[in-house]
């Protein structure tokens, strides 16, 4: 046997050894085999509530759907294990919200079946972010939504404008259980569908697949994340993703600037500054008013760090305007600076390539463009201290 081969077969019995010690301990209590062990697990004892409102497990055809559901969650571990990592870093704030509304904890386990808890989750449909506002409702809540900014993707944001959601919802339909389905199909079609088949209760009423599927899916994230550790899930503290910690800053600028900018006077990372304010779609922020987030303990200072650094670009920016010649387009412009086409797409806010004419000024930033070339010792005052976008 080679080296390789002693290599894999020490890996296998490796693999066996862990699946064996994890299915132990998913069955502890049952000693029974994997699928003697989901069909316990599905089985629900007792009353089940959703935001207090009963479900009528009484009713076979209720029944089946909601251990459909549970099976079909059970057999995605790798979510399930997502779902209570998440849940530690977000539900507090969506209870908080909650009980500062008077409004049923149960609510939390919506954004579960509309996400995972996931910022950048989008449907076919359009629906975008934790809480999967479509465009128009989004909107309506008062949530920014343009080619710049997309506070749908907001934890903070979204989350109270899903609680506003719900509370309207509620007040229309009467009933929490038709809430969630109107917050899934939306009330006008849920209005319909009760209209035309004379009844108002979500367990009864014929709807669309998904939304049919839709609070049973609630129900089994609430099922699972209520008791973990009965379906093989026993997680530490260590394990949970820790809440966000971050400061707020406050910028306001009357042009676009680079998202860099604000990173490093964060003393972060751009990756850090899009991950704390995913609503922001661009390597720019645009031109407004914002309350962004930054790491803990980096807005003392901030406010100076900012303006030094933007006084720095502005500079440099002023120093990077080229010239577009006849017979030139982005791609040769590109390549004569050793840079890429989306760089010059992005550095300057172009939404159509093809519109690149001769005379158009453009920033470059590349230390090519300092050379002769770019005839940067004959450029004019205007031209020196133009670096708005054109």
């Amino acid at each position: 046997m080679t080296y390789l081969q002693k290599a894999y077969k020490a890996i296998f019995i490796s693999s066996i050894i862990v699946f064996s010690a994890i299915t132990s301990e998913a069955q502890a209590g049952w000693n029974q085999p994997a699928g003697q062990f989901l069909i316990n697990a599905i089985r629900i004892s007792g009353y089940l509530f959703f935001c207090g409102e009963p479900v009528p497990l009484n009713i076979p055809d209720v029944k089946e759907r909601l251990e459909k559901e549970l099976l079909v969650s059970l057999d995605n571990s790798d979510n399930v294990i997502l779902w209570i990592k998440r849940a530690n870093r977000y539900f507090p704030y969506i209870e908080k919200v909650l009980k500062n509304n008077s409004l049923p904890d149960d609510l939390k386990y919506i954004v579960i079946a509309e996400s995972s808890l996931r910022p950048l989750a989008t449907s076919h449909k359009g629906a975008v972010g934790f809480w999967q506002f479509i465009e128009n409702t989004g909107s309506k809540y008062g949530m920014k939504i343009n080619d710049d900014i997309d506070e749908r993707r907001n934890f903070f944001i979204a989350t109270d404008a899903a609680v506003k959601y719900l509370k309207d919802l509620y007040n229309i339909f009467g009933s929490w259980t038709l809430a969630a389905a109107a917050y899934n199909m939306g009330e006008e079609g849920l209005k319909t569908e009760i209209l035309l088949q004379k009844i108002n209760d979500y367990y009864r009423l014929y709807l669309n697949q998904e939304t049919q599927r839709y609070v049973f899916k609630i129900l089994a994230a609430k099922i699972i994340l209520s008791d973990p550790g009965k379906y093989g899930y026993s997680l530490s503290e260590e394990d949970m993703y820790k809440p966000l910690q971050f400061d707020n800053v406050e910028i306001s600028t009357n042009q676009p600037v680079p998202l860099y900018i604000i990173a490093q006077a964060a003393n972060t990372y751009f990756k850090v500054i899009k991950d704390l304010n995913p609503h922001i779609k661009s390597y720019y922020l645009a031109t407004g008013k914002y309350n962004l987030s930054v790491p803990k303990g980096a807005a003392p200072g901030f406010s100076e760090r900012y303006e030094n650094l933007l006084k720095q670009w502005y500079e440099e920016k002023a120093k990077s305007v080229y010239t577009v010649k006849k017979g030139e387009n982005l791609s040769s412009i590109a390549k004569r600076f050793n840079v890429s086409v989306k760089a010059l797409i992005i550095w300057n806010n172009i939404t159509n390539a093809e519109n690149i004419s001769p005379g158009k000024k453009l920033f470059i930033f590349s230390e090519a463009i300092s050379k002769k070339e770019n005839g940067s010792n004959n450029k004019t005052e205007e031209e020196k201290t133009n670096w708005q976008i054109p």
